[in-house]
């Protein structure tokens, strides 16, 4: 997991070449990449979407089974981060050794907290001119808060990088350029670097005794009869608890320093069997906690993290197996949709070849054929053993355009692509405007909807018309009111009735969620039965806003009293006059408009700065700081409104003759000014009307 442009995928593919899973390195820059196979990654020289490998490595005499997963860096592409360590055991975070901690190591680093993901710092790219291998280290420390412990240097850097020192055997590892690096021999520590290895090393040790009480005694009394092995113990100890990061570096283009990277992924990244049991719930009593042991013999346990649409088997589930066995041919239950299906086929995956198999057992990843309800994040377990484990948080897109078939003979072809499309990734959706009848599709970013209009052609055959970008605005009220909506109705026989008095305002501090319900009706004015349906008609009325039909975020709402009719109330009544009460609620709530801003960051070269900072300004930017590279480049943080942004790219391109990039990601809503706020409901009024 990485930033964009640090060396992922060029390094899966010296991992496989060098563990003999491929005869010949792959290249992202020549379109060859095996772990990069969509023709849109080979032209983009990216990686779009998350590829599964299975190899093995063989280290102090044992052979480990490794799975291996390549992620995007592209902010767009989040979700196949996402998913991907919510099943795997370790990470390896990559970083630029030009670059260091760039937005998206963060954003990816972040992602590895919340799943508890223990992980090695690789620094790649020590050949490249302005490496620097210990600012990176630094970096790691003060930017993402983690507690790197440095187990290889570098000997040398730019076009002087030859080979790394092992602060752990305390030798050189030398690669041969003429085998591709696949040999590399081990020499004495060069004696220009003695002294700072010494000192290196005595760092480590120093760093791994404060998480063993044997090793600071020894690392007090005499440091020189620490062993190798002892210091492998506490660093795998340190590494699992997640107290502490190894970090090595190499250059995997140059070949060097891949084989070390994999003898610690063996020696200090947890197998299955470190962590001792996955945790779920009873889906018939949620309140009963259950567990599962990473064991063959223990009931099944897996949960489906990835569905890909595969042209010669179809509809494709990737799955992670905790505990049992999951054998071809077999049935396993869905405890979402309370059904069982049969597994027709069962695939060890090789990038987006498979290879069938008879069985995945516990620890595996595989994927399987033969589903037909089947969701990302839903569990797959026996059913006389059932158990539901947590599923996945996905990000809200942030941006949509309308799209159209060229062709009314497409109209059915375009329906089934973006269904196929929306099931895969779950940060892409699809939805029909109410008011304006047109489809919108909906991602995290221009590249995201620009790659899905071109699967949509060269997959399903569909070429299509789109809008203009449309931001995903929402709506919210920043004052509390209280509100008495009486709904009555009388057509002859029974007829509707139902009275509530709510309390609607924003959501407390630190709620998290989006409808806030508090239930203070005393004496059973409002029966218990018909107070969920109120619930569930805020909930329903919170997708279109007062202002311009913008769906509201986050709202507070206290049922503070009511009445009801013992013959004309019932549940569809408390409904209908709860969306009411919203309306007219929050028409008193002042409501406003709330839209996605961006963290942007610009890398410049020095003579372009100001007229990037100015038409920064000119996008109602803010900027944050200005730093300077290692490489005399300046580095411009700010924060823009996403609706300023569209062809960003393009223009930055235009300023600088092309020397500028720039990276983003969505850092959260603020409320639009007044003159914008006008601008914006009269254009969403105006499409109505128009129609």
């Amino acid at each position: 997991m990485a930033h964009i442009d640090a060396g992922k995928t060029t390094t899966s593919e010296r991992v496989l070449y060098y563990t003999g899973l491929t005869h010949k390195i792959g290249e992202t820059h020549d379109g060859t990449a095996v772990m990069d196979w969509m023709a849109q990654e080979q032209e983009r020289g990216i990686t779009i979407t998350s590829a599964a490998t299975t190899t093995s490595w063989i280290y102090k005499s044992n052979k480990y089974k490794i799975n291996l997963i390549d992620t995007p860096g592209h902010v767009d592409f989040t979700v196949e981060v996402e998913r991907s360590l919510r099943i795997l055991d370790g990470a390896i975070a990559t970083f630029c050794a030009v670059g260091g901690v760039e937005p998206q190591s963060e954003t990816v680093w972040r992602q590895a907290d919340k799943y508890n993901v223990p992980r090695i710092g690789y620094v790649n790219k020590m050949d490249r001119s302005g490496a620097n291998f210990y600012d990176v280290v630094r970096q790691i420390k003060e930017v993402l808060g983690a507690n790197p412990c440095v187990i290889q240097i570098p000997i040398g850097a730019e076009e002087k990088f030859r080979g790394i020192i092992d602060l752990i055997r305390m030798k050189a590892f030398y690669w041969h350029d003429e085998t591709m690096g696949a040999d590399y021999e081990l020499d004495e520590i060069p004696a220009d670097m003695q002294a700072e290895a010494v000192e290196l090393r005595d760092k480590m040790l120093e760093n791994l005794a404060n998480f063993d009480d044997n090793l600071m005694e020894k690392y007090f009394d005499d440091p020189s009869k620490i062993t190798e092995d002892e210091i492998h113990e506490v660093l795998r100890k340190a590494t699992i608890a997640m107290q502490i990061n190894p970090v090595v570096c190499g250059s995997s283009f140059k070949n060097k320093g891949v084989q070390p990277l994999l003898d610690a992924v063996c020696a200090y990244l947890p197998s299955p069997l470190d962590t001792p049991h996955i945790d779920g719930v009873d889906p018939r009593n949620p309140d009963n906690k259950l567990t599962r042991k990473p064991d063959d013999n223990e009931p099944l346990c897996a949960l489906a993290f990835k569905i890909a649409t595969d042209p010669y088997v179809g509809r494709l589930c990737y799955f992670r197996v905790y505990s049992g066995r999951l054998d071809a041919g077999s049935y396993v239950y869905n405890p979402r949709s309370g059904k069982k299906e049969r597994i027709s086929r069962i695939f060890q995956m090789f990038s987006n070849k498979q290879n069938p198999v008879e069985a995945i057992e516990a620890g595996d990843i595989g994927a399987g054929v033969g589903f037909k309800d089947i969701r990302t994040g839903d569990t797959l377990c026996s059913e006389s053993h059932p158990i539901l484990l947590e599923s996945m948080d996905f990000p809200d897109p942030v941006i949509g355009i309308a799209v159209e078939p060229k062709t009314q003979a497409d109209v059915d072809k375009l329906s089934v692509g973006l269904a196929k499309l929306a099931e895969e990734d779950p940060t892409f959706t699809v939805h029909t405007d109410e008011q304006s009848g047109q489809t919108i599709i909906s991602g995290m970013g221009e590249l995201h909807l620009e790659i899905i209009l071109d699967r949509l052609k060269r997959e399903f055959k569909v070429e299509c018309n789109q809008g203009r970008p449309q931001v995903a605005y929402k709506e919210a009220i920043t004052k509390t009111v209280e509100l008495r909506e009486v709904y009555k109705k009388q057509t002859g026989g029974r007829g509707k009735f139902a009275d509530i008095i709510v309390k609607v305002g924003p959501v407390d501090e630190g709620f998290e969620g989006s409808l806030q319900f508090i239930d203070e009706v005393k004496g059973g004015n409002v029966p218990k039965e018909y107070i969920p349906s109120v619930q569930k008609g805020f909930q329903i009325a919170m997708r279109n806003g007062v202002l311009a039909g913008f769906p509201i975020d986050k709202i507070k709402v206290t049922l503070v009293d009511g009445s009801y009719h013992p013959v004309d109330s019932d549940q569809l009544s408390f409904e209908i006059c709860a969306q009411i009460a919203f309306k007219n609620a929050c028409a008193k709530a002042h409501p406003v408009l709330m839209e996605p801003i961006m963290k942007l960051e610009v890398v410049t070269p020095e003579e372009n700065m100001g007229d990037v900072i100015g038409d920064l300004n000119k996008r109602r930017g803010q900027i944050e700081g200005m730093e300077s590279s290692r490489t005399g480049a300046r580095i411009v943080k700010a924060k823009v409104p996403l609706s300023e942004l569209f062809g960003y790219v393009t223009a930055l391109r235009t300023i600088t003759s092309g020397r500028a990039t720039s990276s983003m990601e969505f850092f959260n809503y603020v409320e639009v000014s007044t003159a914008l706020a006008k601008e914006v409901v009269a254009e969403a009024k105006g499409r109505v009307e128009l129609l």
